[in-house]
């Protein structure tokens, strides 16, 4: 009996050494396999997380380049902000969210509800980012930081700002939150603009101390640009179109002014216009650059340039006389004509007294090959040269057959479509000789290559009989300017609608200064202005007179006009100091 009992015993304790030794080498075989699989079938896993465990990858921010004028006065820089994010997983794992007075202050600073910032965590439990606030000052961090909330950290980042805000807004432009340009000069060069963060590849130990530096690729810096605008005349024109604008309830206004010399920009403004750093509410009418997208038949500011195809055809000379009798031209059954009958009138007279009759004769003299050639030649119908964002091109029609009627009313100012900046660049181009340079938004160091369209005599003869009309009983005595001499001229045209045209204006005065040695030329669109004054020699040339004045001083410009046409001038600006 006892020798039974220890033959079960026997065999139980074998079973039993049987069982522990399979199941320590089952073990061991799953061990052999697993080390098999790791070192020899998937190595890269276990590198992998090793990795994420030593390895960090380090980034050198790199500031947006800043947007300055050509004298260096910053028109766009970026200011430090933050990011505040949070780790839902870490969050939650650490019951973070329990710390409801603590979530609540978090709430009150972001000036965001508690519960959609509980749902942005709880949304994801398991994600390790969300975004809480974009862009908060530097005083905002401290507070978040203060709070000490796990899982919630800020990230640096920047914001841009504009000093100079709705002055220069549609020229410089905004970025979006993620600091990308997405108007103007931002976008324009947004690559020069945003550079490259420079990354460092690093091993830290299990305290985190930097044991190696594994690679490192240095930053790129952004570049900073520098436009042509100065901005103390981009000041001044500005505050002056908007008053005017203001004072004669108009829907809209323009002023640019360019360099003679060089085709830089100098201001280019428009009203309404929008504070970039404060976009709520803003709409997309407020945002556009009027001077480059909106178009206008440019009325009798283009009349020089009729009189000047007629000098350089050789129909006319400075001294010749044109009859206008009796008042009115008939082309089958339409009708040109001046308010009056003028009788004969020299060159000068016909710009001075804006004489429809007159320059329709000038442009009937010539083929109209060679009047057309002379829109072409100032750039209607083609882009200036500055690349902006949205830029029009204008109306010009390219017909083989033109009536004497169209040709007619083409001689001042109908049937073609410009931009302000296009008209600005052709005053230029009569200031400068008749040289025409591709214009440019950047400060260039010298001036583009231009091409002579027309004849430097010409020009200087037209810039001469340009004058007259600023004289006291000339249409735009308003422009005239104390101690310079200037050659410009008014433009009033009515505003096309459907079948016709209707009853709302746009004001115009476009003119070159100093006559003697020509530095500036500036164009004033007010676009339809509301009451009894809406003709461009009593809304556009005041602003012009301020502009020019202000802008020719700035400038150091020296004064070119004799002491008694400056008495004359201040008697003239005594009867017109009420202009807006």
């Amino acid at each position: 009996m006892n020798k039974r009992k220890a033959i079960k015993q026997t065999g139980t304790i074998r079973w039993r050494l049987f069982t522990v030794f399979s199941l320590i080498a089952l073990v061991f075989f799953g061990l052999i396999v697993r080390t098999a699989y790791i070192q020899v079938i998937s190595p890269d896993e276990l590198k992998k997380q090793g990795d994420l465990r030593t390895h960090r990858q380090l980034s050198d921010t790199v500031l947006r380049g800043m947007i300055t004028d050509r004298n260096g006065l910053e028109l766009a820089i970026s200011v430090p902000v933050n990011t505040v994010w949070a780790d839902p997983k870490q969050v939650i794992e650490s019951q973070g969210l329990d710390k409801d007075r603590e979530w609540r202050a978090l709430a009150d600073i972001l000036d965001i509800d508690v519960d959609k910032i509980k749902q942005r965590i709880t949304a994801n439990p398991t994600g390790r980012f969300v975004y809480l606030a974009r862009q908060v000052s530097p005083a905002m961090a401290d507070y978040v930081r203060h709070l000490n909330l796990k899982g919630v950290y800020l990230r640096p980042e920047s914001k841009r700002y504009y000093p100079a805000a709705e002055i220069n807004a549609h020229i410089v432009g905004i970025t979006n939150i993620d600091d990308q340009g997405i108007d103007g000069i931002e976008k324009l060069y947004d690559d020069a603009l945003t550079g490259e963060n420079g990354k460092k590849s690093i091993l830290r130990d299990a305290k985190g101390h930097v044991i190696e530096v594994l690679s490192e690729q240095a930053a790129k810096q952004a570049k900073d640009i520098s436009l042509s605008i100065d901005q103390r005349i981009q000041t001044l024109a500005y505050q002056e179109l908007k008053k005017a604008v203001q004072y004669y309830q108009a829907d809209s206004g323009t002023v640019v002014a360019l360099d003679v010399n060089s085709g830089e920009i100098l201001a280019m403004v428009n009203n309404p216009s929008y504070n970039p750093n404060n976009r709520s509410g803003v709409s997309q009418s407020a945002m556009r650059n009027r001077s480059i997208t909106d178009t206008f038949e440019p009325g009798s500011t283009i009349k020089p340039l009729a009189v000047l195809s007629a000098l350089e055809f050789g129909s006319i000379n400075a001294g010749s006389v044109i009859d206008t009798s009796p008042g009115w031209i008939m082309f089958g059954g339409r009708r040109v004509r001046d308010p009056y009958n003028r009788g004969k009138l020299t060159i000068e007279q016909i710009l001075k007294k804006s004489s429809n009759v007159g320059t329709t004769k000038l442009a009937l003299s010539l083929p109209h090959e060679q009047f057309l050639d002379a829109f072409y030649n100032v750039g209607f119908g083609s882009e200036t040269g500055t690349g902006l964002l949205g830029e029009s091109s204008g109306i010009f029609y390219d017909r083989r057959r033109w009536s004497e009627f169209e040709l007619a009313t083409l001689s001042f100012g109908y049937g073609l479509s410009v931009t302000a900046l296009q008209l600005a660049q052709m005053y230029a181009t009569i200031g400068n000789g008749g040289v025409r340079r591709p214009l440019s938004i950047l400060k260039r160091e010298a001036p583009m290559e231009g091409s002579q369209v027309f004849s430097h005599s010409s020009s200087r003869q037209l810039l001469k009989m340009m004058e007259s009309v600023l004289d006291d009983d000339g249409s735009g005595h308003k422009a005239a300017v104390e101690g310079y001499r200037v050659a410009g001229k008014t433009g009033t045209s009515r505003k096309a609608v459907a079948g016709g045209y209707g009853n709302d204006y746009v004001g115009l005065f476009a003119g070159v200064a100093p006559v003697s040695d020509p530095k500036i030329a500036l164009v004033v669109v007010i676009n339809n202005p509301k009451g009894d004054k809406y003709y461009g020699g009593d809304v556009a040339a005041p602003v012009f007179s301020k502009v020019m004045g202000g802008a020719l001083q700035i400038l150091n410009v020296p004064n070119d006009k004799s002491d008694t046409d400056d008495i004359q001038l201040a008697q003239l600006k005594g009867d017109s100091s009420n202009a807006y």
